[in-house]
């Protein structure tokens, strides 16, 4: 298997610097709101969020259709953080500082979003964050239309329990915060569940890693003791493709270990010869095969947008989409850009997700989302093997963890605060900026 970076021209083009896009004709600096987008377009992450810039652009060609927003077209400005962290806190405030964006959408790893958090307190803009993430937070600047641990992680790994009777767990990521913290809860949750210390394997491996024989081997010894046991991969960018490819080499197949992975999408499947993945497993929030209207419309805009019908859609697609309606709802709902006002606005709005609910911001600043499993198929697509019946609310504190467990967030006065300690009646953290 062999992943194609059909875009590895475009991305090594990318400019170090910010680039101004205004979709439709050009306006005055004045005429319009900019609209940050800080998503890496070169190095081990543009594999997977390139695409998202690309959906930035769309949403904001489409809202202009409609008219823009407060009667004022949008303008995107894009930056290339590059893959390299402290270069997105250097990005995220040349969008705030230099280019006066009323908010940013961007960041996909963890550790991106963190070097960039003290940038958006200090200058009190606004972070739509479209990931799936390990929780553990609730900053008033962010907004998190990502998966919190309880909407993919917990739920991927009680369907793997009850529905294929797994009982011995590899948690393989890539080492950095959101595996770290992801597989620390995974591992007290299947603790409590009643699995062995002995039961559980965790390994970690640097971005970019491509030699996985080692791993792999040793993953096949580990379920070989006749306990079904199952990987749940945190593993993130590019290293995904040889890391398949050696399960592929080494004959592990989904009905012996099944592997179910958290930050492998149809966006990363594309490139991929996908036949020896057939029956493996992804946890998400949206797929493109979700069939209905509202799916099925925003795929053919996509499509007609970027010129290009083999181009997919996935689910930080769909969370951009949502955060980004979200936003332009909380906006018209202030009649302002202002920060602050448009941050209180955000709490209680609801927009349609693309699976035919609605989704809404809650106090934690997390947004209700149902939740998938999908079984990978041929064609790179997901077929829907499981699903919660509704929406489930995203929970930014795990109840797992001693250090969280008597945590919650709401940023509503009077409480106006990201860590409230239950137990104690005091806020940990700052409460304001």
């Amino acid at each position: 298997m062999n992943l194609k970076l059909t875009r590895r021209g475009v991305l090594a083009a990318a400019l170090a610097g910010s680039i101004s896009f205004t979709a439709g004709a050009a306006f005055a600096q004045e005429e319009t709101i900019k609209v940050g987008v800080l998503h890496s377009l070169s190095g081990t992450m543009a594999i997977s969020e390139t695409t998202l810039k690309d959906t930035m652009l769309f949403l904001i060609d489409e809202q202009n259709k409609k008219g823009g927003v407060l009667g004022k077209k949008l303008e995107a400005v894009v930056v290339d953080p590059a893959s390299d962290w402290p270069l997105f806190a250097e990005k995220a405030r040349e969008l705030i500082s230099a280019n006066k964006v009323a908010a940013v959408f961007g960041c996909w790893t963890s550790v991106s979003r963190k070097s960039v958090l003290p940038v958006f307190e200090e200058l009190n803009n606004i972070l739509f964050y479209p990931v799936q993430y390990e929780g553990e937070e609730s900053q008033r600047n962010v907004f998190y239309t990502g998966a919190a641990p309880n909407q993919q992680a917990i739920p991927a790994v009680d369907y793997l329990m009850n529905e294929e009777g797994v009982e011995r767990w590899v948690l393989a990521g890539t080492d950095y915060v959101y595996p770290q913290t992801t597989n620390k809860i995974l591992a007290a949750y299947l603790e409590a569940k009643g699995v062995a210390k002995e039961d559980i394997m965790v390994n970690y491996t640097p971005f970019g890693h491509s030699d996985w024989q080692t791993i792999v081997t040793d993953i096949k010894n580990f379920g070989s003791t006749g306990k079904k046991t199952a990987v749940v991969s945190t593993i993130n960018g590019d290293a995904n493709v040889p890391f398949y490819k050696e399960l592929a080499n080494q004959g592990i197949k989904a009905e012996d270990i099944p592997v179910v992975a958290f930050s492998v999408g149809e966006e990363e499947l594309a490139g991929l010869d996908t036949a020896p993945l057939v029956g493996h497993l992804t946890a998400w929030n949206y797929f493109q095969s979700v069939d209905t209207p509202e799916n099925a419309d925003f795929i053919a805009k996509w499509k007609a947008y970027i010129k290009n019908d083999k181009r997919v859609t996935n689910d930080p697609m769909e969370a951009h989409y949502i955060g980004f309606n979200m936003w332009v709802k909380a906006v018209e709902k202030a009649g302002t850009t202002d920060p602050d006002a448009v941050i209180d606005a955000l709490v209680g709005v609801s927009v349609p997700n693309l699976s035919g609910g609605y989704s809404t911001m809650m106090p934690n600043h997390h947004i209700t989302k149902p939740v998938l499993i999908g079984e990978i198929q041929a064609d790179g697509q997901m077929e829907t093997v499981w699903e919660t019946p509704g929406v489930v609310v995203g929970d930014e504190w795990s109840d797992y963890l001693a250090d969280s467990k008597d945590l919650i967030a709401d940023w509503r006065a009077p409480m106006n605060c990201g860590n409230f300690n239950t137990a104690s009646g005091k806020c940990g953290g700052k409460a304001t900026n």
